[in-house]
């Protein structure tokens, strides 16, 4: 089998990952914060260890400001609605998920706000432009992702972290499909929120994500959407504002968050410099065939790196490629990505065939692929 579809989750997770799971469910697998004996305290332990772990990773001090979530769909709706406030007005891009786009447009139909979207496929500092003129006197926050998850397009969020400071907004980035393989710093980048999964560039499993606010991030003004116990001050009726319990209501996924743990120490091992340049070059390899498969063709074809590639077909519908790919033993992905205004921006007309790469995967893969697909087409 070859497994291009990283992009929706990663595949295989380092055996790391999974003997710290069964290792937790095994041994001491408690529910964390909610009892006071040896198996809850060591599942509680592990847990804050992969706080710690991840706020390293990203450039922050505050452990307890790494909030667990289920994915990063969920650390998304999380952020933006505790952020979100009747009138206020919301700046994103037309590469985005509907992770960010149908929570955006959904909150604004129910509260009473307003957003506009810039276009992300321009030059870097004609999208700064156009985010400053876009700014309103209600503007919030701009929400945008870090890398599109159809294309090979990377937002500046360091330039765009910059401007929001400048100009008094909060910043929160979509980490879907670059933690774990571009250098992402809170501190430098000027992020108020990074969500991100965990089951994807950090090789953790699925059921496994999280928020990460800034040391700085004023919880005063965040109201949590999901409520229950937390274990903390269970006679009061409000949750609080304390991150991370008054945002983790329930029993956290403690098997998941422990396998996410050892997915970064996985990603560290290697070091995201690496992994970022074994992508590209598998990106590159996979360019150079293409230019001799008859009746295929590249979307952003002058992009140089990335790590996946979305193609089209003169002949045949790209899910009908990716069905006959499936059937030979090729993992990919067709349709829309669940990213409708992405692949408006690219003309692909709702249907795309994506290839995503991995630390897992190698140049002979690539290139057998190209064979497979030759021949599909």
């Amino acid at each position: 089998m070859i497994y291009f579809d990283n992009a929706a989750t990663t595949f295989p997770k380092p055996s790391a990952v999974i003997r710290e799971m069964t290792k937790c469910m095994r041994e001491w697998g408690g529910n964390p914060g909610r009892s006071g004996h040896p198996l809850a305290l060591s599942a509680a332990e592990a847990i804050y260890s992969v706080r710690v772990e991840l706020a390293e990773f990203f450039d922050m001090e505050k452990a307890e400001n790494i909030v667990f979530t289920q994915n990063c769909t969920h650390a998304l709706n999380l952020v933006i609605a505790g952020i979100a406030r009747y009138g206020d007005h919301f700046l994103i891009s037309n590469l985005e998920h509907n992770s960010v786009l149908r929570t955006v447009d959904n909150l604004c139909r129910v509260r009473g706000m307003t957003y506009d979207m810039f276009d992300a496929l321009q030059s870097d500092d004609a999208l700064l432009c156009e985010i400053d003129g876009k700014i309103r006197p209600r503007t919030r926050a701009v929400i945008a992702t870090h890398a599109s998850n159809i294309c090979p397009r990377r937002l500046p969020i360091r330039e765009i972290g910059a401007l929001c400071r400048a100009r008094d907004l909060l910043y929160v980035v979509d980490a879907a499909q670059s933690a774990g393989i571009y250098d992402i710093s809170m501190k430098r980048d000027g992020i108020s929120a990074l969500c991100a999964p965990g089951h994807k560039g950090l090789y953790g499993p699925q059921g496994s994500g999280f928020a990460a606010f800034a040391d700085d991030f004023d919880f005063e003004r965040f109201f949590g959407s999901i409520y229950g116990g937390n274990g903390r001050n269970s006679a009061e009726r409000d949750m609080g504002h304390e991150a991370p319990d008054s945002f983790e209501a329930g029993t956290v996924a403690t098997p998941c968050i422990v396998g996410l743990g050892a997915g970064v120490r996985f990603v560290k091992s290697l070091t995201r410099a690496r992994i970022e340049e074994s992508e590209h070059m598998l990106y590159r390899h996979a360019k150079r065939i293409l230019n001799d498969i008859q009746g295929a063709y590249l979307y952003m074809p002058e992009a140089e790196n990335g790590s996946l590639l979305l193609l089209g077909f003169h002949d045949i519908a790209p899910s009908l490629v990716s069905e006959r790919l499936g059937a030979l033993g090729v993992c990919t992905r067709a349709g829309m990505h669940c990213a409708p205004t992405a692949h408006e921006a690219l003309g692909t007309g709702g249907d795309a065939l994506r290839i995503s790469f991995s630390a897992m995967n190698t140049l002979d893969e690539v290139t057998r692929f190209m064979h497979v697909l030759g021949s599909v087409i």
